[in-house]
Order: structure tokens, then sequence, then C-alpha cells
């Protein structure tokens, strides 16, 4: 197998240059042309041909407008402090939203339809019906062709203007510890890196830190929160009349309100499975009892070695490959053709993400790559994203992205192939343990600490709309921690601002439920193919090749699983109890 060396990635396939986006904007602006010119001819009663040939303008146009913009975003969160770089990003938002615009009364005429007229229509989409049958989904929530427009320009503008500040500052951060009589100076991630140190002083150290240095601008940041959330609510309440402000994000990920409420109860519910985890690491610690500041203590000094990058690709490339050749091959694209950002450094975009652009691009992956045993984690589960896009890849440009509650199913399930190929490998009780413990620390933190930050979300909405003052979002804040880990952890006040410090409140309110769906849904399909074997891996090739073509319900009918059953996500917390109980065996 190729030994891959830590390396950035390489744009050029999206872009050679920054002047090559004029001759984007040139195309795509001749491609809405095009279709404006169209616009005399939708009728109810339309020909199926000229339906099409709108349909593949459009397809021609989310290709062009993907590809840029993946190039301004991605070309961002190489060094957000860039000047240049923040140019060409607001520059492609504000010339793609003027584009949009333009062309804005397509959709809306789409909506406006009988559902007799459109189901004549969607007979010649092919393809895209799904596509189509989404827009209409929210035909009860849109509003005439002007104010559209006004609220295009608006998002740009304002809170779509307000996040980009969000990441320049918080990009910026500079965090300082004092470890082994030395002086370091950190980036985000690479502070993470002592919250799993083995000393628990070096653990609290880190936490005060990231605390201080939020903490420094609480009132700006918290404010920016505020606004975000009023935003939210005057346009999605008040003007589109969704139901609830979590409602918005459930029809755009096509989930019925009360699956989401039967996932969050489930977790509230099945919460002691961790608090029990967590009383027992606190016996393998030496602890009368956890502290927050100790969640993700490693139980064994020696996890403070590092694992080289080209070992760790290695890794789960094997792991990828022993899994299906199919899968392997597809990660070692993201290498070969140099879309990985791997570097740790300051002014890059903090975490990891894999950006998947167009259904014949290897998507590409940012990573902030230290070393540390964990990351080698978070590199399969980028990758697992990176192969179920490249598996969507005979879908249009317009479906071959995954709902968000399906997209973490490929990255969650590659975690637990390189997990269990590190069993397989490992005969000693001692480091298996450690192995099952950093698998399951990392379970809680995307099934139980994902859902708690959604429910927090549903009632910090609710009262920044009653004008309740920051310290009243701390306090249940809180609140909301001391019931989510019970009488297992200590939880000091220093974490009553930890909610400031999570991105994905700003950027995507309530995603982060989709975590928790496909960290359940995951770990149910990895039992699933445990006792089925070999020949279960046709079904889950099926379940990722869907990509965004049909609802979550229907893919995951495929393999029988009913979303609605409160029992299959108790099926995934069994899971993780047999996980617990093998770190005891």
């Amino acid at each position: 197998m190729q030994t891959y060396q830590k390396s950035r990635w390489d744009l050029s396939e999206l872009l050679p240059s920054d002047s090559d986006i004029q001759k984007v904007f040139i195309e795509i602006e001749g491609c809405v042309n095009q279709i404006e010119s169209k616009r005399n001819t939708l009728t109810a009663d339309m020909d199926g041909g000229a339906f099409c040939e709108i349909l593949t303008l459009t397809e021609t146009l989310s290709a062009l407008a993907g590809k840029i913009t993946a190039y301004s975003v991605l070309r961002f969160s190489e060094d957000t402090q860039d000047a240049a770089a923040l140019a060409v990003m607001g520059n492609v938002e504000n010339f793609l939203m003027d584009m949009q615009n333009r062309i804005l009364f397509f959709s809306l005429w789409w909506k406006s339809l009988t559902d007799e007229e459109s189901e004549r229509l969607l007979s010649y989409a092919g393809n895209l019906k799904y596509y189509l049958e989404r827009l209409r989904q929210f035909k009860e929530h849109i509003l005439s062709e002007p104010e559209e427009k006004i609220i295009n320009i608006k998002d740009a503008n304002g809170s779509g203007a307000l996040l980009t500040i969000y990441d320049m500052l918080t990009s910026k951060y500079d965090f300082v510890m004092d470890v082994d009589g030395k002086t370091t100076h950190n980036t985000r991630d690479g502070l993470m890196v002592y919250v799993r140190d083995i000393r628990p002083d070096v653990r609290e150290s880190a936490y005060k830190e990231l605390f201080r240095v939020f903490g420094n601008d609480t009132a700006v940041l918290s404010q920016m929160y505020a606004y975000r959330v009023r935003d939210w609510a005057k346009e999605q309440i008040e003007l589109r009349k969704f139901k609830s402000p979590i409602n918005v994000r459930n029809k755009s990920n096509d989930i019925p309100d009360d699956v989401v409420d039967t996932l969050l109860s489930v977790c509230k519910e099945d919460s002691y499975v961790f608090h029990d985890y967590f009383k027992l690491k606190a016996k393998w610690l030496n602890l009368p009892k956890l502290r927050r500041f100790d969640l993700y203590a490693p139980i064994k000094a020696e996890t403070k070695k590092k694992i080289d990058y080209p070992d760790a690709v290695s890794m789960v490339l094997e792991s990828f490959t022993e899994f299906s050749p199919e899968f392997g091959k597809l990660a070692a694209e993201v290498f070969d053709k140099k879309h990985i950002d791997a570097d740790d450094r300051t002014g890059k975009r903090g975490g990891a993400f894999c950006y998947g652009v167009h259904p014949k691009l290897t998507p590409w992956v940012l990573v902030n790559y230290t070393g540390e045993p964990r990351q080698v984690a978070t590199l399969a589960h980028e990758l697992g994203h990176a192969v179920h896009s490249l598996l969507a890849q005979n879908h249009s440009v317009l479906t071959f992205h995954a709902p968000l509650p399906l997209a973490e199913t490929a990255s969650v399930f590659s975690e637990m192939l390189l997990t269990e190929r590190l069993l397989e490998e490992e005969k000693d009780a001692d480091a298996r343990r450690l192995i099952l413990s950093s698998a399951i620390d990392d379970m809680y933190a995307t099934v139980l600490r994902q859902a708690f930050f959604v429910l927090f979300e549903k009632t910090a909405h609710t009262m920044i709309e009653e004008n309740a003052p920051v310290n009243e979002l701390n306090r249940i804040y809180m609140e909301l921690l001391r019931e989510q880990f019970g009488d297992s952890v200590d939880v000091s006040d220093d974490f009553q601002i930890e909610w400031i410090t999570i991105p994905h409140i700003y950027h995507t309110p309530f995603y982060c439920y989709a975590y928790s769906f496909g960290e359940l849904l995951s770990l149910s399909l990895y039992k699933r193919y445990k006792e089925e074997g070999k020949n279960f891996i046709p079904k889950i090739i099926k379940i990722l090749s869907h990509g965004g073509s049909a609802s979550p319900d229907v893919i995951l009918k495929e393999v029988s699983i009913d979303m609605r059953d409160a029992q299959f996500w108790h099926g995934g917390f069994d899971f993780i109890k047999e996980m617990i109980d093998k770190a005891l065996g």
C-alpha cells in the first residue's frame, strides 16, 4: 500500500486560481439568462421536453455554483485570516445571491402548482423526482418573489456575514498552556489534545483556558447568537409560518417532528447507560468521582504516544479495504488527488469536515492532525463521508448529497471498522480496554452530548424570543448538563459558557441531532453486519449509494428499519452497553 505524507490540499480541480472565478461567473450568467428566457413558457400544461430542458439548465447551474462556492469556502478554510480569501468568498456569495434571485421564479412557480398538475410533470423528471418533491414540501412556507429576493439579500449580508465574523474571530484565538515547564501557543484543536492528557491538572487547565479565551468575548459571542436566533424566528416562524424553530430543520432533513421527539426522548431515557460507564471509568482512573474535566481522560499513560500521519492513513485504508476493496479504493482517491489538508496551523479552520462538491469530483477533506491516537478515528470518520459521497456518484448534482440524518452513516460505520480492526490486532487486555474506552468516549460525544445541545437550543430559542438575559442561558445550559450526567459526573460552573464555543448552534441551528441519529443508526447497522457477515455488505453499499435521491424513511426501510420505533433507537444504546461489557471483560 502506498505511503501518504501530510500535505495541504490542491484546489486546482475546482479552479486554477482566484482570477478564474470571473470565467465561471460568465458561464453562470449565461446559464441564468437561458433559464430566464424560459419564464414565459412555465405553464401547468407545458410540454414535458420543455420542462426537462429547464431541469437540465438547473443542474448545470447548480454544478457551476457548487464549484465556485466550494473553492471559496475551502480557500477561506485554509486560512480564515487571509484577506484575499475572505474577499473571494464574499464576492462569490454576493454574485450567487444575485443569480439565485434572478431564477427564483422557477421554484416559486413549481411550488404553486396543484398536486395534480405537478404529478403530470413529475412523470418526466426521472432521477430528479425526489428533488422536485422536496421543493414542494415547502410550498406552505414560501413568500412572494419580491419578499424571497429580499430575504436572500438579507441572508447574504446579514446572518451569513455574522457567521463569517464568528469564524474569523474564533479561528484566530490563541490558547496558552504551561506544561512541563514549557509555554505553548495552541489552536483550539491543539488545545483539545490536553483534555485527553493523563494528568488531571493538565486536563482542568486546558478547559479553563478554553473558557478563559472564549469568555473574554462572552458579550460579543452571546450577542451574535441572540441575533442569529432572532433572525431565525423572524424569518422562519413569523414570515414562513413553520410550526417551531426545530420544525425548520426537521423539514429540511425530511424527518417528521415526532421522529425527532422520539430520538431525543430515548437519549434522555437511556442516558443512564453513559452514567454507568462514567462511574466505571472513575474507578479505572482511581478517582472518587469523575469530574467534567476528566470526561475524555485516557485510562492508561501510554496514550501520550503519537501516531505518525502515514501510519494513521495506512491503518484507516487497511481497515476499509478489509471490509470492502471498493471502500478502500474510494477512500484512497482523496489522497491520490491531493484533496486533503491535514496540517494543524493557526488561522486554519478548526475541527474536521468532508466537502462533497459534485458526484463526479472526489470530495475534499480537512483535518487538523496532531498525532493523537483518537485523531486516527477522526480521519476514518471524514474518509467515511468521502466514500459515502463517491458511492452516490451516479446521481444528479441535485440529489447526491445524503440528507443530514443519514450523512453520518458511513462515517460512524467507518470508525467502527477501525475500532474493530484495532481490537482484533490487540491481545493485551489493558490495551483492548483502552481502545474500547476511547470508542465509548466518542459514542458519548456523538450521541448524548449532541442530543443535549439540541435540547439546549430548543429552550434557548424560546428564551431569547422572550428577551432572557445571557446569564439565564448559562443557567439553563448548566441545568441540562447536570441532567445529562446525573450523579455520575461533577460539573463545575466553568462549563456554564460552553455553549458559546459550539459552532453548530450558530451556523446550523438544530443540526446536532443528526449526529445522534447517525451514530445510533450506524451502530445498529454495524451490529447487523457482525451478525450477518459479508452478506450484509451489499445492503450497506445500497443504503450509501442512494445519496439524497430518496427520503430517509424510504432508504431505511430497505433494511427494515422503522425510524418511528423507539425500540430501534434503544437498540443503539444496547450496542453501547455491549461495548461497555467488553471493556469490563
